[in-house]
């Protein structure tokens, strides 16, 4: 018997194993494997099929080793992984690697690392564990290989799974997180004074420092009513500070220790729905269960704070009654930050988070619990759908139109949404897609009644939708003769804002300080060495950074062209808005948010809560600040460079504009109505304005589809991208046109290109584009695919043009 077993490598093709006899009995599909492949390197692998095929082309070696007591995945999980390897056009090894937590993935080359908190005491690992634990507390860190050595055997999966078990160590890839799992400071009473009378003898004996008395007073009561006590929660509750908890801490009184939270386990399991929908909602509920009843995904178009969330929970709480699960997919982990809280409200440990941000630990938690079905909901980003669901009935895709569902680099470069609705028809679950602005093709869909279609165009409680104001930069511009930042009238509007206590948000996509500058006397700009974009400054680091490769360079001082320091500054970034606003408005409370502040594993979540709690006044952002959020005092919403939404060249560029528009304006009066939005513009004259200021998406729609219709752009044709890169320009642009060429007479009529992009060298990799347009009734989809994939591989058997790299973007954004 042999087994088909996919490793964590670019393969285009599963390689086939030898099963020893051995392990006939207990191997299953979806169980790991330890696989050898070349003369040293070893895997862990996932088997995908096993079956009696003898290869042909070569003689197959034997599985080394079995890692696992029962399957890590389901079948559902590998059907799913071999649609995205094929349609997406990567191999399923790609897959594989983007969808398992790194503890599922070791090869030859992983690195262990000792987990410092595991202590001294290594007396409870067996002998095996035992060699390898104390080697790993003297170097700190082993390699697969050294491990081997030590052991002095080949196979020592099963050892590293047990160490990897006991918390001993980690896999170096865990490490690369740029956070620590979530610890919380919790206070406790010292020993000496449990005592009843010790305690009494304490408290009638106290001749100084009232305030530490109160808090000691404070922590008792709090103990005895709540168990355990937090120190944010017994400072708050009691109006002290950190000082006087430190004076209690160093007399010996008190103990401080930090405790990793979990904030799944100490949640009950219990469902809490504490609201009624609106009539409104009550009917658009009523709609989409009919509408599942004929259509396996249907789409729910509520205009900003109409109450599509309020729907979800309904829909999630019937699923967690029946003993379904359900996914609840969000284009950002910002998001999730403010979501959770509102369903862990409504259904406390039944849901739990994943995305990208937790630690490789964290992520295998939660990856058990689902598999277990001991967690019925999960929210997180677009990696939550490779969890291993054991009964998933129901996937919500809030946000649906969203480019973050779009994964850009590495392979596989999915989208979400579209592999939601194939994974959720594999195991027979329904998609609810929502939004304010659906993206065109998921409208067109609806249109066609290949989904269903559920419309609710009223904001909850019947609050109107935000007036949006155009405002024209040109005269001001003019006159000042420098990029306006914030026109008379939106300076106006914040300090009216300001006035009524009411909280502003401010939208520019461009963070850091400067975004270009530029040379008065011979107009040089300051370029990444490595990529052909222009340098941004960033006043708080006081350098240059490029944003496409990192590259962090010193402050020019002059010109490197003709010596001039002369320097204009162009343009302004997020850093530089806060900058200007905390001069406008010094008696404001100014936050940015944005990548540059933002970095941390909670970051967001806690400005999100600061937000809320009308500790900051004004936050400028980038698109961080505008998907789905929920302030309830944001009154005022300004988009400070609408040209720049509106001028990129891309047939999406109307949508994407409105999207953004509209989903920025839903920020404001959210619950009392009274939003304003102030879009700032050069170009008053341009289409999408007026059908953003009447928040008319059916309007938008007719007309963006018309267009799409007659230049053949998707939903009407399928796109694929492919682009070269290589260090050499002239091997980039001869490779380029030499697979045009071979291409031409089979899909000539469907290519456009080669030609290079807009920014043609990144990482020092000169680039080349090619797009095929394929239409819906012209050769399939499929036919096309297995030509290019052909053609990239005669491409790499030419001598000239072997070291090109092609990657093909299936459905690019």
């Amino acid at each position: 018997m042999y087994a088909e077993v996919i490793i964590p490598l670019a393969l285009p093709k599963n390689y086939t194993w030898l099963i020893p006899e051995k392990f006939l009995p207990i191997l299953q599909v979806g169980m790991r494997v330890e696989v050898g492949l070349g003369k040293q390197k070893k895997y862990a692998g996932i088997v995908k099929r096993i079956h009696d095929e003898k290869p042909t082309a070569f003689e197959p070696k034997e599985l080394l080793n079995v890692l696992d007591a029962s399957p890590v995945l389901h079948l559902a999980q590998l059907q799913l992984w071999e649609w995205m390897a094929t349609y997406y056009m990567c191999s399923e090894g790609e897959v594989m690697a983007a969808a398992l937590p790194a503890h599922f993935k070791l090869s030859s080359e992983s690195i262990l690392v000792y987990n410092e908190e595991a202590g001294e005491d290594l007396s409870a690992l067996d002998n095996d564990e035992y060699l390898v634990g104390e080697a790993l507390q003297i170097r700190k860190e082993l390699r697969l290989s050294e491990v081997q050595q030590i052991l002095d055997v080949a196979h020592v999966y099963p050892v590293i799974k047990r160490l990897l078990d006991k918390k001993i160590c980690f896999v170096w890839e865990s490490l690369k997180e740029t956070y620590v799992p979530r610890k919380e400071s919790f206070v406790r009473l010292h020993p000496d004074f449990s005592d009843e009378e010790k305690l009494a003898a304490l408290l009638n004996n106290w001749s100084r420092a009232p305030k530490q008395l109160e808090l000691l007073l404070a922590y008792l009561h709090f103990i005895r009513t709540d168990g355990i006590v937090t120190k944010k929660a017994l400072l708050e509750k009691s109006g002290a500070n950190d000082a006087q908890l430190k004076g209690l801490v160093d007399k010996g009184i008190l103990i401080l220790e930090k405790r990793e939270v979990d904030r799944i386990a100490y949640l009950p399991q219990e469902l809490h729905i504490d609201f009624t929908l609106s009539q409104l909602q009550e009917k658009a509920l009523h709609a989409i269960e009919v509408a599942f009843k004929e259509k396996d995904v249907c789409l729910l178009q509520g205009v900003t704070g109409s109450g599509k969330t309020e729907i979800y929970i309904r829909l999630i709480a019937e699923q967690i009654k029946k003993g379904g699960q359900v996914l609840y997919l969000l284009p950002e982990i910002a998001l999730t930050a403010q979501i959770i809280r509102r369903l862990q409200k409504h259904f406390g440990g039944y849901i739990g988070i994943y995305h990208s941000k937790f630690s490789q630990n964290e992520r295998i938690e939660i990856w058990n619990k689902v598999k277990s079905g001991e967690l019925k909901a999960v929210l997180g980003a677009r990696s939550a759908l490779f969890l291993p669901f054991k009964n998933l009935q129901l996937v919500v895709v809030d946000e649906e139109h969203d480019t973050s569902y779009k994964q850009q680099d590495p392979a596989p470069r999915y989208h979400a949404r579209d592999a939601a609705i194939y994974y959720a028809g594999a195991v027979g679950a329904k998609v609810l897609l929502g939004s304010a602005t659906p993206s065109v093709e998921s409208r067109f869909n609806a249109f066609q009644s290949k989904y269903g279609f559920v419309s609710l165009m009223e904001r909850y409680g019947g609050v109107s939708l935000p007036e949006i104001e155009i405002v024209d930069t040109k005269p001001q511009m003019l006159k000042e003769k420098t990029k306006v930042m914030i026109s008379e009238a939106l300076q106006l509007a914040i300090t009216q804002a300001l006035a009524d206590q009411k909280q502003i948000i401010l939208f520019q996509n461009r963070r850091g300080y400067l975004p270009f500058q530029i040379c008065k006397a011979c107009g040089w700009i300051p370029q990444c060495r490595h990529c052909d974009v222009k340098l941004t400054y960033h006043k708080f680091s006081h350098k240059l950074h490029c944003h496409y490769c990192g590259t962090v360079y010193t402050p020019l001082v002059h010109c490197e062209a003709c010596g001039s320091h002369d320097f204009s500054q162009q343009s302004f970034g997020t850093e530089k808005i806060e900058e200007y606003l905390q001069d406008l408005f010094p008696a404001a409370k100014v936050a940015r948010m944005d990548l540059d502040t933002v970095r941390g594993k909670h970051a967001h979540e806690t400005m999100i809560q600061q937000f809320e709690q009308q500790r900051i006044d004004i936050l400028v952002g980038t698109q961080m600040v505008v998907k789905g959020l929920d302030f309830e005092h944001v009154s005022l919403v300004g988009i400070l460079d609408g040209d720049s939404l509106l001028s990129f060249a891309d047939f999406r560029v109307n949508e994407r504009a409105f999207q953004l528009m509209e989903q920025v304006s839903g920020r404001a009066g959210r619950k009392d109505g009274k939003g304003k939005v102030i879009i700032q513009v050069m170009n008053t004259r341009h289409p999408v304005l007026p059908l953003v200021q009447q928040h008319d998406y059916q309007q938008f729609f007719e007309k963006e589809i018309e267009a799409r219709r007659t230049f053949v752009y998707p939903p009407f044709s399928r796109l694929i991208k492919l682009t070269f890169r290589h260090k050499n320009k002239d091997i980039v642009e001869g490779a380029a046109r030499f697979f045009a060429a071979q291409l031409k007479p089979q899909l000539g009529s469907y290519m456009v290109g080669p030609a290079a992009p807009v920014v043609n060298r990144i990482r020092n990799q000169y680039l080349m584009e090619l797009l095929f347009k394929i239409p819906k009734a012209a050769l399939g989809i499929q036919q096309t695919r297995d030509a290019i994939l052909h053609q990239i591989a005669i491409l790499h058997q030419q001598p000239a043009f072997k070291s090109a790299v092609v990657v093909p973007d299936v459905d690019p954004l």
